[in-house]
């Protein structure tokens, strides 16, 4: 009953059911629960619950669902620009990760991967980070405005602006590029935070009453803010990417209504989990790169080097 209840998520605001929302994160554990109990079954002699386990996964194939890709579509030199997307925790500021280095790993990293466009979240402007491009745009929130997003750009910007999400230090930047005849508008949205955690112990300091509470109420946050975002997305008139880190996974709303008829580049051209935040090795997909359909998707990566609480996500594109 909860599997199902979890196909009607995308369309149900978590204004309405805040409750529901939270189910967005548990749908991967209910496909592994219906996993190990059709192995159950199988085991006991093919009783006959086995063929309800078996329905539910056949379900999450056939309406995509299923949050592992066993295949992909990269297709190798032959695209004309590409996407990077980052939250990089504040470069590892106030050293999370025990190692002093992190800044420099994240700088190598982009370097090497040379995306055209990169997007980043959770900015920190610090003199050991080494970020090249010939074009950029940077906007600091916060308290004390020292962190906040950005996107660089090999290509001309021509206009750039920024959204203001009210009361919270999360946001959503764009920038409108020119490449060759074309005019490009790209986004960089980060949703409101859910405030997990990949501490075992902050895990278990607070009961489940709390938590959902909690969950709830930063769903509810999220759904203003994607309103917020959809009304300035619906006046653009050119090709479109939105990338960022959305706090919510694809089966929910957020996720179904940023999306609508775009393409979403992992479903097209990823492998395997996809996983872009690390939460004691829960398959956690919340960063996204999101195409117009006039943009051909040729290749999409997830990086799996840990240098912050998200991992990278990374696209080759083609008109």
């Amino acid at each position: 009953m909860l599997f199902l209840a979890s196909f009607i998520i995308p369309y149900i605001s978590p204004e309405t059911f805040p409750t529901l929302s939270v189910l967005s994160l548990l749908v991967p554990f209910l496909l592994f629960v219906h996993i190990i109990f059709i192995i159950y079954w199988i085991l006991l002699g093919f009783k006959k619950q086995f063929y309800l386990s078996t329905i539910c996964i056949l379900l999450a194939i056939i309406f995509n669902y299923f949050p592992y890709k066993f295949d992909n579509n990269n297709i190798e030199g032959d695209s004309t620009f590409s996407v990077m997307n980052y939250n990089v925790r504040l470069f590892n500021r106030f050293e999370w990760i025990e190692d002093k280095e992190i800044p420099l790993k994240i700088s190598n990293l982009i370097k090497n991967s040379n995306p055209d466009i990169l997007c980043i979240q959770e900015f920190f402007p610090s003199k050991e980070i080494e970020i090249d491009y010939p074009y950029k745009y940077v906007e600091l929130r916060g308290e004390k405005h020292d962190f906040g997003q950005a996107i660089y750009s090999k290509y001309k910007i021509i206009n750039k602006g920024s959204l203001n999400f009210k009361n919270t230090a999360n946001n959503a930047i764009f920038v409108d590029i020119i490449k060759g005849g074309d005019t490009i508008r790209i986004y960089n949205l980060h949703l409101q935070s859910l405030g997990l955690s990949t501490n075992k112990e902050y895990l278990g300091q607070e009961n489940s009453e709390k938590m959902l509470k909690r969950l709830s109420n930063s769903f509810i946050k999220q759904q203003k803010q994607v309103e917020v975002f959809l009304a300035h997305k619906n006046q653009c008139k050119t090709k479109l990417i939105i990338s960022g880190d959305f706090n919510n996974t694809s089966y929910s709303w957020v996720y179904n209504q940023i999306k609508s008829d775009m393409i979403d580049t992992f479903n097209i051209a990823g492998t395997g989990f996809g996983k872009t935040f690390d939460i004691q090795k829960y398959p956690l997909r919340i960063d996204f790169i999101l195409t117009d359909k006039d943009i051909k998707v040729n290749q999409h990566i997830n990086f799996k080097q840990q240098y912050s609480d998200h991992f990278p996500v990374f696209a080759k594109l083609k008109f």
